[in-house]
C-alpha cells in the first residue's frame, strides 16, 4: 500500500489527546449527561487486506428506547468522507473484510438474535449469512472465505446445531423455570449458564451443517468480559488454536491453557501449554506461519498477574518470553505483517500505550502513548497503523500513526492522521481538559491522579470535590474516555474531581500492584487519605465540600471509608463490597477472592481483618448505595446488607437499584437515571449543580 500523505486538516492536535483545549470562562458550556449521551461512540473496526478502506461501527444512544442503536460505515483509509453502509436501526456492529475485500460480515440483532450479516462494499441491502440456533456472540472469517469461525453458547451434549435447536424448542417449552446446579461458575457476571458451554463453530457461508470445533463440555474460549476471541486460524487455513481451561473446578481457577488441532477433520486437540498452570491466551499464529505468539501468567490463581509475551517455534517447540523484563501487562496483540515483530497495547503511568518488539531481541520500544489505545491494526506493508484511541478529552475516533518512530525524534513524534472526525465539531466548544498529579505514600512512591475542574474555571472561587476511586482493585483511572464514570460529567455538574491511582493500581510496576493483595484496607487506605490531602490542599477546592464516590473495589473503599473516617460529607458506593466473607461465597469467580484475601473465610484472617461491616458502629456519613440484581459479581445482597446497616445506624441514606443491570449500568436511559441520582446526592450534600429533574422523575420509589 501507498504510504499515507498526511493531509494537515486531519492532523490530531496533541491536545487533543493530552490536555484539552483552554477556553475562557465566559464561552464555557457545561458538559453533563445530556451532552454526553449525544456523543457517538465509534465502535470495533476492520481494514481492508489492501489497506485502503477502514469499516467501523457507529453507536448513538437511544434514551427513549433505553437502547444503543449502531451502523456500519466505511472510510477511506487516506482520509476522505465517510459512507454509511447500513441503517442502523438496530444493532449492527463488529465489521469485518471478506479476505478477498469486497463484501464485509458484521453482527446484527436485526431479526432479534444476533447473527452474521453480509454486504457488498460498494453498497446494497445486507442478507443474513447464519442462522445459528442460540446468539453469535463473535465471529472470524476463514481464511479461504468459504466459511465463519463463530462463538456461541450451546448444550454441550448436543452433536449439531439442529439437536441445539430442539433442546431450545423444549426449554422455552417448560412451564416450571427451576435450576439445578450441581458444580460451581453456575452463573457468571450477568447471566446463568443454563446448561449451556460457550464453543467454536465452523458455518458454512454457502449453506451446509455447522461443525463443532471445540466439542465437550468445557468452555472454549472461557469467558472474558467484552466477548472472547481466544482462537486463531493459520494463514493457510490448517491449523487451528484456541484457548480453555481444563481444570475440574474452573471457578477457582486462571488455568487457560492453548490447544490446536487442523481445522479440517475431527482429530483431537492437543494442549500445548499444559506445564504452565497459570493462565496461556491470546494466541496468534505469525504471518509465515513460524511462530505462535501468546500471552501468558505465571502465578497460577493471580488474575492480575503480570501478562508476559511469549513466543513458540513450530517447529522445534520451543518457547521464549519476548517481554522478560518488561513491567507492565501486555494486553491486545498483532503481528507485523513480514513476522519479525510484533506490536501491543499496555498500560503505562496512567496511559494506554503503544508498544514494538522485535522477534530478534531487545527491549519493547513506545510507538504511541497520547491517550489510550483501545484497538489496532497494521498497514499491509508495516508502516502504518490504524488505531481507535481516546483521552480524559475526547472520545474515540480512529487515527493514523507510523509503526516506527524516528530515532532520537523525542518529543517531536509525528503527529496522529485523524481518518474520522465523529465528534469533533460537537466535542470542540467544550474546552475540556485535564491534569496529573503527584503526591508521595508513607514509603515514599508517587501516586499519581488525574484531576479536572469544573467549566468556566475560575482560581479566585472555591468548588466541591469528589474523591474517584477506581474498581478492580488491580485496575487504574487512564487517560481514556468513558461512558459510565466520566471524570468531565462531574465536572460539569461543578466539582473539581480528583481520579486517584494508589495502590493496586496497574500500569506503575508489577510490585505496585501486588501490595493490595491480603491489604484491601491498608496501604491503599493511607495512600488515598493522603491523596486526598493533595485535594484539599488546592487553593479553588472547599475543604468543607468533599464527597468519594466508587464502584465494585472502589464501592468497598467507601464503605471502608465510611467505618474509620468522617472527612468525606457525602459518599456514593456502586456496587461495592460491603462484607467479605458472605462476598467471597457469593461470586462467581472464587479464584479472585480466595487470591486476594489469601484463601476462604474460614481460614484466612484477612477477611475479617478487612471486613468494612464490622465498623458499621461507626457509620455516620451520608451515602448512596447503588446495588444491581443482575451482578453477579459483587452480588445484590451486598448493597442490600451496607443500606441496611446504614438505616438502622440513622444514617441519611438512599438504595438505588436497576432490575435489567449487572455489575455496570450499559443501557442509555438506565445511566441517565444513574447519573441524576448521583449527582441528585452529591448535590444535597455538597453543593454542586442541580440533575435533570425529568431524569429523577423517571423512577419510581417503593419507600417515601
Amino acid at each position: 500500500m501507498k504510504r499515507l500523505a498526511p493531509a494537515r486538516a486531519g492532523l490530531l492536535p496533541l491536545a487533543l489527546l493530552c490536555c484539552g483545549a483552554p477556553s475562557s470562562p465566559a464561552e464555557t458550556p457545561s458538559f453533563r449527561f445530556d451532552e454526553l449521551a449525544r456523543v457517538q461512540r465509534v465502535g470495533a473496526f476492520s481494514l481492508a487486506p489492501d489497506g485502503r478502506t477502514i469499516a467501523y461501527g457507529l453507536g448513538t444512544p437511544d434514551l427513549a428506547e433505553n437502547r444503543m442503536r449502531s451502523a456500519i460505515w466505511v472510510v477511506p483509509a487516506a482520509g476522505g468522507a465517510p459512507r454509511r453502509l447500513t441503517t442502523g436501526d438496530r444493532r449492527d456492529s463488529d465489521p469485518r473484510f471478506s479476505p478477498d475485500g469486497r463484501r464485509l460480515a458484521f453482527l446484527s440483532n436485526r431479526d432479534g438474535s444476533s447473527q452474521v450479516y453480509l454486504v457488498d462494499v460498494a453498497g446494497g441491502e445486507p442478507v443474513k449469512a447464519t442462522s445459528f440456533p442460540t446468539d453469535v456472540n463473535g465471529f472470524r472469517w476463514a481464511p479461504d472465505g468459504r466459511s465463519f469461525l463463530v462463538t456461541a453458547d450451546v448444550f454441550p451434549d448436543c452433536p449439531d446445531a439442529p439437536c441445539n435447536a430442539q433442546r431450545l424448542k423444549e426449554r422455552e417449552g417448560k412451564k416450571v423455570k427451576a435450576r439445578v446446579a450441581e458444580r460451581l461458575l453456575f452463573r457468571h457476571w450477568d447471566s446463568w449458564k443454563e446448561g449451556m458451554r460457550t464453543h467454536i463453530w465452523r458455518i458454512p457461508l454457502g449453506g451446509g451443517p455447522a461443525f463443532d470445533l471445540t466439542p465437550g463440555d468445557r468452555d472454549a474460549p472461557p469467558f472474558e468480559v467484552g466477548g472472547s476471541m481466544d482462537f486463531d486460524v493459520s494463514r493457510d487455513g490448517k491449523d487451528f488454536v484456541y484457548a480453555s481451561n481444563p481444570d475440574r473446578v474452573e471457578a477457582t481457577s486462571t488455568n487457560w491453557d492453548l490447544w490446536t488441532r487442523p481445522l479440517e477433520g475431527s482429530a483431537p486437540a492437543r494442549n500445548l501449554t499444559e506445564a504452565n498452570k497459570a493462565f496461556d491466551g491470546s494466541p496468534a499464529f505469525s504471518p509465515d506461519g513460524r511462530f505462535l505468539a501468546y500471552r501468558s501468567q505465571k502465578r497460577p490463581g493471580f488474575e492480575a498477574d503480570r501478562f508476559e509475551l511469549m513466543l513458540l517455534d513450530r517447529a522445534s517447540g520451543r518457547t521464549r518470553s519476548l517481554t522478560p523484563a518488561f513491567d507492565f501487562a501486555v494486553e491486545d496483540v498483532e503481528w507485523a505483517p513480514d513476522s519479525r515483530a510484533l506490536f501491543f497495547t499496555t498500560h503505562v503511568k496512567g496511559k494506554g500505550a503503544l508498544y514494538r518488539v522485535d522477534l530478534a531481541g531487545g527491549a519493547p520500544e513506545e510507538v504511541w502513548s497520547r491517550g489510550t489505545v483501545h484497538q489496532f491494526a497494521l498497514s499491509p506493508d508495516g508502516r502504518q497503523i490504524f488505531l481507535t484511541a481516546s483521552s480524559l478529552t475526547a472520545p474515540s475516533e480512529i487515527y493514523a500513526v507510523p509503526s516506527r518512530v524516528p530515532r532520537g525524534a523525542g518529543a517531536n513524534r509525528p503527529d496522529a492522521v485523524s481518518i474520522t472526525r465523529v465528534n469533533a465539531d460537537f466535542m470542540a466548544p467544550f474546552g475540556l481538559a485535564v491534569s496529573s498529579r503527584n503526591v508521595k505514600s508513607a514509603d515514599g512512591r508517587d501516586l499519581q491522579a488525574w484531576v479536572v475542574n469544573p467549566p468556566g474555571f475560575d482560581s479566585s472561587r472555591k468548588y466541591p470535590a469528589v474523591l474517584l476511586i477506581h474498581g478492580g482493585p488491580q485496575s487504574a483511572w487512564t487517560d481514556s474516555w468513558s461512558y459510565r464514570w466520566n471524570p468531565q460529567v462531574f465536572a460539569g455538574y461543578g466539582y473539581v474531581v480528583y481520579a486517584a491511582n494508589p495502590r493496586g493500581s496497574t500500569g506503575f510496576g508489577q510490585e505496585f500492584t501486588d501490595q493490595i493483595s491480603g491489604d484491601w484496607g491498608g496501604k491503599v487506605y493511607d495512600d488515598l487519605m493522603r491523596q486526598t490531602d493533595d485535594l484539599a490542599s488546592l487553593p479553588h477546592v472547599d475543604r468543607d465540600r468533599i464527597g468519594a464516590a466508587g464502584a465494585s473495589y472502589g464501592g468497598y473503599m467507601v464503605a471502608w471509608i465510611a467505618g474509620h473516617t468522617d472527612r468525606f460529607k457525602a459518599l456514593v458506593c456502586h456496587d461495592g463490597v460491603i462484607d467479605t466473607a458472605s462476598m467471597a461465597l457469593e461470586t462467581e469467580e472464587l479464584w479472585f477472592t480466595t487470591w486476594d484475601f489469601g484463601g476462604w473465610p474460614w481460614k484466612s484472617e484477612a477477611h475479617a481483618k478487612w471486613n468494612p461491616i464490622r465498623f458499621a458502629e461507626n457509620f455516620k456519613t451520608p451515602t448512596l448505595v447503588i446495588s444491581n440484581e443482575k451482578d453477579y459479581r459483587v452480588p445484590f445482597g451486598q448493597g442490600l446488607q451496607f443500606f441496611t446497616a446504614l438505616q438502622v445506624r440513622n444514617v441519611p441514606s438512599r438504595l438505588l437499584t436497576f432490575p435489567d443491570e449487572g455489575h455496570w449500568v450499559l443501557k442509555p436511559g438506565n445511566s441517565r437515571v444513574w447519573h441524576a441520582q448521583v449527582m441528585d446526592w452529591l448535590h444535597r450534600h455538597l453543593g454542586g449543580a442541580d440533575p435533570d429533574p425529568e431524569a429523577l422523575d423517571a423512577v419510581y420509589s417503593v419507600t417515601r
